[in-house]
């Protein structure tokens, strides 16, 4: 389960794409021109972006060469109908991390997804133990004793991101900047009950709690070590 960028100017393409990978538990926000990317790129943390050439006003190399030429690390796969070597030579020149011509099959879009983050932000095991809880993200589904817990995707996002960052330190800002979508209405009372649902369907009653409150600061993952 990822946070996803999607830069596509073809509605119909775009919601196509965006249905095929919210199906795959993955939160999609779409952007249909290169200015308003770069503007949700500043203001939000994504695990990986698609991002097509052609848009209106600023092109995808150009989005891809500003977004490294500011440090951003997130992997950028293009999607695009422009498939000459010299393209593709354009857009690794600009930082990109994959390339996928027009027209293509979803499947393959969705091995690429993943092979990206394999080896980006979110890479490492899809299957995490904490206590009786199992993790596991590739069947989106979580164990407690051996018993599946129904958790709704936003309690699973927020599960999985703790899992994946064991002991660290989160604020609720933070855990908004990465669960959430972005300009979400959402707020830390939001965070807070979020992870109060999370503790009545997975702590066990006389146990320290999976996921710890760090007074002033935020919230960690507690591990068995604690």
């Amino acid at each position: 389960m990822a946070k996803v960028l999607l830069v596509e100017d073809e509605l119909d393409l775009a919601s196509l794409i965006n249905n095929w990978l919210a199906r795959e538990h993955h939160l999609v926000e779409v952007a249909h021109d290169g200015a308003t990317a770069l503007h949700k790129l500043k203001v939000a943390k994504y695990d990986v972006i698609i991002l097509d050439v052609m848009l209106p006003g600023m092109n995808g190399f150009e989005v891809c060469r500003q977004y490294r030429q500011s440090r951003g690390a997130t992997p950028i796969l293009f999607l695009t109908a422009k498939s000459s070597l010299q393209d593709k030579e354009l857009g690794f020149l600009a930082g990109a991390d994959d390339y996928l011509t027009k027209p293509f099959h979803l499947k393959e879009l969705e091995y690429r997804v993943k092979a990206l983050l394999r080896r980006g932000s979110v890479a490492g095991s899809n299957t995490f133990q904490i206590g009786d809880v199992l993790v596991d993200s590739d069947q989106h589904k979580v164990l407690k004793d051996g018993v599946e817990v129904h958790l709704l995707p936003k309690e699973f996002r927020l599960l999985e991101f703790f899992v994946r960052h064991p002991q660290r330190v989160f604020s609720p800002e933070e855990l908004l900047e990465n669960v959430w979508e972005s300009e979400t209405s959402a707020h830390n009372d939001s965070v807070r009950g979020h992870i109060t649902r999370l503790r009545k369907k997975l702590d066990t009653p006389g146990q320290p709690s999976i996921i710890a409150t760090v007074y002033g600061v935020g919230y960690k993952l507690q591990s068995d070590d604690g």
